[in-house]
């Protein structure tokens, strides 16, 4: 799939979903937005997603999980992963294993296909994230998400509040029926977005990963959400854990100079990129290549969105600003795309 894909077929939410500011947490963005949801962590893990089934239609939940997997995930693969499907629940950690299997159920579908499912979200998205500091010490962190299936999640993409013992413990933007978070924020303490790395056979390698025990990309995010008590403890966490599948995590703290891109491979950290505000880096943009190399021609996000930041300027970045960032930038990806598509056609 993904830039072999039709534009029309993707979903692209061009909002600036995390922001903090001065220790507080906030998102935004235009239109409609997503049905926010509770999902209580006090309550069993089979369970704590079934208030949420309640506000779809079962039958265009069980269509919407056919058609993704049917058209992502190489059959070779359904094939293989179907007749184990029992057997996965053992390898996957808590509380993922219990709510994909608690899913499953409440939708009866195969835990084999909640599985592939979870995998197929894993390997198909396309963003830009930006981290930046005012002048005053203000963190922003914000990201667009660029998927395919725009007919579907756009349907089911909802905010979710993890409640804990009566208060939000963490919160993030998701796909119904997909317990990973690619984007989410800790109240007061940081911020966290993913952003697709190539790197290898994705499924081949992801569930030799997998069968070792390393997390899902976006699993580790909902985990270091829940556990991290600030900035330096997630990036930590997000550095060092084993993980499936290559990727960039982009943190925002709450204090001057906690921004960070973390390029990962599976097994640790390829680099990490660190606001340094003091000599000029005022903001970081990564899209979905290596910071330090030079982005295809037909995809190069990053430029634009350099040269849009360079000329708002630290002084006047705020919500709005980077708002119309994120805006531009996925206008110009829109344009490089379909000049690109008409020139391979």
């Amino acid at each position: 799939m993904g830039r072999a894909a039709a534009w029309g077929s993707r979903l692209l939410l061009v909002v600036v979903v995390v922001v903090v500011l001065c220790g507080t947490a906030a998102a935004g963005g235009p239109g409609t937005a997503p049905l926010l949801c509770n999902v209580s962590l006090d309550s069993p893990a089979e369970e704590r997603w079934l208030p949420v089934l309640r506000h779809f239609e079962p039958a265009f939940l069980r269509a919407a999980v056919a058609r993704v997997i049917d058209e992502t995930v190489p059959k070779w693969v359904h094939e293989v992963i179907q007749p184990i499907a029992a057997e996965l629940e053992s390898f996957m950690p808590q509380p993922f294993a219990g709510e994909i299997l608690g899913l499953c159920k409440a939708l009866g579908i195969s835990l084999g296909d909640g599985v592939l499912l979870n995998f197929a979200y894993e390997s198909t998205a396309f963003c830009t994230s930006i981290v930046a500091q005012d002048e005053k010490g203000n963190i922003y962190h914000g990201r667009n998400l660029d998927y395919d299936f725009v007919d579907i999640l756009s349907k089911i993409t909802i905010d979710v509040q993890f409640i804990k013992s009566g208060q939000i413990a963490y919160q993030g933007t998701t796909f119904l029926g997909y317990v990973g978070l690619w984007t989410g924020q800790s109240p007061h303490k940081f911020t966290v977005s993913g952003d697709e790395r190539a790197g290898g056979s994705w499924w081949e390698n992801a569930i030799a990963a997998f069968l070792n025990r390393n997390y899902p990309v976006s699993w580790l995010v909902r985990d270091t959400l829940s556990r991290a008590e600030d900035f330096q403890s997630a990036v930590l966490r997000l550095a060092g854990i084993p993980i499936i599948a290559e990727v960039y995590y982009i943190v925002g703290g709450v204090s001057p100079k906690e921004g960070m891109v973390i390029t990962r491979n599976r097994r640790g950290p390829a680099d990490l990129w660190p606001l340094d505000p003091l000599s000029g880096a005022w903001f970081r943009v990564e899209t979905n290549y290596d910071h330090w190399t030079t982005p295809p021609p037909f995809d190069d996000r990053r430029t634009p969105a350099m040269k849009a930041l360079n000329a708002t300027g630290q002084q006047n970045i705020n919500f709005d600003t980077l708002f119309q960032v994120f805006i531009l930038n996925s206008v110009i990806e829109m344009v490089q795309y379909l000049k690109h598509s008409k020139s391979n056609s």
